[in-house]
């Protein structure tokens, strides 16, 4: 089987040996992920192709696969609901025993604080950039 991808425009041909790669088909017998169960044994697959030191074409082929259906599932099980900068500010304060008055650099005033805590007011860009560096995190998580 040929197996072609594209690197910088140029095509490159990866020959996977069909035999070697049913045999590994066979033992690994992936499938679309459905449970957590099965998500622990393809990543324990994984875990054991990425701990060789060089892989083979068809070992290759393989974690692609595993890695792409384990991937599937844990942003179908896992997806986390959209969490408002708000709502990050305040787990973050709290995480860090952080009072509003330790905030006071960032907002100016307790009032600020008190505002974008109670979603009266949004965090201002200049804002979400300092809470970035204070708590080394994306400046999107703040807006």
């Amino acid at each position: 089987m040929l197996n072609t991808t594209r690197t910088n425009g140029r095509a490159i041909a990866n020959r996977v040996n069909r035999q070697a790669y049913a045999k590994l088909l066979t033992d690994a017998l992936p499938a679309v992920i459905q449970t957590r169960a099965q998500n622990r044994r393809a990543l324990a697959l994984i875990n054991e192709l990425m701990g060789k030191k060089s892989l083979t074409p068809e070992e290759s082929q393989l974690l692609g696969l595993l890695g792409q259906l384990s991937s599937d599932f844990e942003r179908r099980a896992y997806s986390l609901e959209k969490v408002s900068p708000r709502e990050i500010l305040a787990a973050l304060m709290t995480e860090h025993n952080l009072k509003r008055a330790d905030l006071i650099p960032i907002f100016k005033t307790r009032s600020a604080i008190s505002e974008v805590l109670s979603g009266k007011r949004a965090i201002s860009k200049n804002q979400a950039k300092a809470l970035a560096q204070r708590f080394a995190l994306s400046v999107e998580a703040f807006l």
